[in-house]
């Protein structure tokens, strides 16, 4: 019989609210999956938005629409009370200990990035299997740190 812990914490999102972001691809990471980059594009650099951290976990597999649904949801719902237009999905493995397969976690963070902009937010995707510097300026409000664990229940 499964845990409680895992039927219930399927993905982890930490969303920043940033004055600036900017990751800059060094090299390919450990991940099968590599998304392709243009060498002109290394760098993602993107003022005044909602930076969002996300790493999925093993059991997302079987329910990504319905954690992609809530997904959007609160991250909509936290850019609209922080009246942030422009959002950051980044992936972040490092949140998560038992991640997903690689394929997987992706189609979720593409998948998320179309429904948020079906809200009409402005969406970077930073890409997918790649180590990066990154560099951020983030707000000191009370909502500027937000940690989240969406979940099928």
């Amino acid at each position: 019989m499964p845990s409680c812990i895992e039927k219930v914490k399927v993905m982890r999102i930490l969303m920043l609210h940033v004055d600036r972001f900017i990751s800059t691809i060094t090299k390919k990471g450990r991940s099968k999956v590599i998304e392709d980059v243009n060498p002109d594009s290394k760098t993602t650099d993107v003022n005044e938005a909602l930076l969002v951290l996300v790493s999925v976990e093993k059991n997302d597999e079987s329910s990504h629409e319905i954690i992609v649904k809530k997904a959007v949801n609160e991250i909509s719902e936290h850019a609209r009370r922080l009246k942030v237009s422009r959002i950051v999905l980044h992936p972040f493995a490092h949140l998560f200990a038992d991640l997903i397969k690689p394929e997987t976690a992706l189609k979720i963070l593409k998948l998320s990035e179309e429904g948020l902009i079906q809200r009409d937010f402005e969406v970077t995707r930073t890409p997918f299997g790649w180590f990066n510097s990154l560099e951020l300026k983030a707000k000191g409000h009370p909502l500027s740190r937000v940690a989240r664990v969406i979940s099928r229940s």
